[in-house]
């Protein structure tokens, strides 16, 4: 299996990464669920072209912000109540990919409070814009 830090397409490319943030959603298949919030921990990571990356002039607007990711999370979360943290994660990681800057991305989930014997469960996917 290749590593995704080792994909040929991600040559040349920064990461930019957002880790752990927390957020409560209303996310579940289960009626429990459906009633209340529950906390997740969204992890991304953008893979972007040092050529679309590198400021010249140290200015803001030569990057990709990192509010672009916390803004795209809030607006797939803002949509409502969602079945399966896989439907999360693709949502999120196809709303990022449409950013022009951006040529990959990997967005994992996980709920951490879902069972007390272990960290929490969830779900990765990485995808690379198509060439």
């Amino acid at each position: 299996m290749l590593s995704v830090l080792h994909h040929p397409q991600l040559t040349g490319c920064r990461r930019l990464f957002l880790r752990n943030y927390e957020i409560y959603i209303n996310i579940g298949v289960h009626d429990f669920e459906k009633k209340g919030e529950q906390r997740v921990l969204i992890n991304v990571d953008l893979y972007i072209p040092l050529e679309l990356s590198t400021p010249k002039e140290d200015q803001l607007d030569e990057v990709v912000d990192y509010d672009f990711m916390r803004g795209t999370i809030a607006q797939r979360v803002s949509q409502g109540h969602i079945h399966l943290q896989e439907t999360l994660c693709d949502d999120v990681a196809r709303m990022m990919l449409a950013h022009p800057r951006v040529r990959a991305v990997c967005v994992s989930t996980m709920k951490p409070d879902v069972y007390p014997d272990c960290d929490g469960v969830g779900v990765e996917v990485f995808h690379v814009k198509e060439a």
